[in-house]
């Protein structure tokens, strides 16, 4: 009988670790790049559109770690509705993470602005030009960060519960390898 393992790959502990601060990280600057008018503007986009496209690889590479090494089991313990919510909030957590840069580089496409990677390297347009197509998918792009803030959230809220109150490993199993 194989044992159960206890922890997620090192790939998925590192692509976890690397994702969560740039997540965080770009839902502030988006917050700053929407806020503000000054020189910083400019700094933002640049720094935000290339980010969001790296995370998009980034998402790619973890869907598919996550596909071929899997998770460790929840504590048998667990009630189903929390088994469920936790299978949920991860899906949730996948599909707002690649959405939000695909509806970002649609958004970028329909209003004719270029995403621009590094030096003469950009990225073709997935959308067609179209200003009412860009209303949308920006009132979307938001909408969908308030989502994905909140569902970070509600991820740290877990991890802290599952580390701190219960102890069951699974903050570890995250957390620190399984040696």
């Amino acid at each position: 009988m194989k044992p159960t393992r206890t922890h997620f790959s090192p790939l998925a502990r590192f692509l976890h670790w690397t994702m969560a601060p740039l997540i965080v990280a770009m839902l502030f600057i988006g917050v700053g790049m929407v806020g503000t008018v000054s020189r910083a503007h400019t700094t933002l986009i640049a720094i935000h559109k290339p980010l969001g496209i790296a995370l998009l690889l980034l998402v790619i590479l973890r869907v598919g770690v996550r596909i071929t090494s899997g998770s460790p089991p929840l504590p048998d313990d667990m009630a189903t509705p929390q088994r469920l919510a936790a299978k949920a909030s991860h899906l949730v957590l996948y599909v707002l993470m690649a959405a939000m840069p695909l509806i970002g580089w649609a958004m970028l496409s329909a209003a004719g602005y270029p995403v621009r990677l590094i030096g003469s390297l950009y990225l073709p347009p997935i959308a067609p030009h179209n200003v009412e197509l860009f209303a949308t998918l920006r009132a979307l792009h938001t909408w969908f960060a308030f989502a994905l803030f909140a569902t970070v959230l509600l991820h740290l809220a877990a991890a802290l519960f599952h580390g701190l109150i219960r102890r069951d490993g699974v903050f570890s199993s995250m957390a620190r390898s399984g040696r």
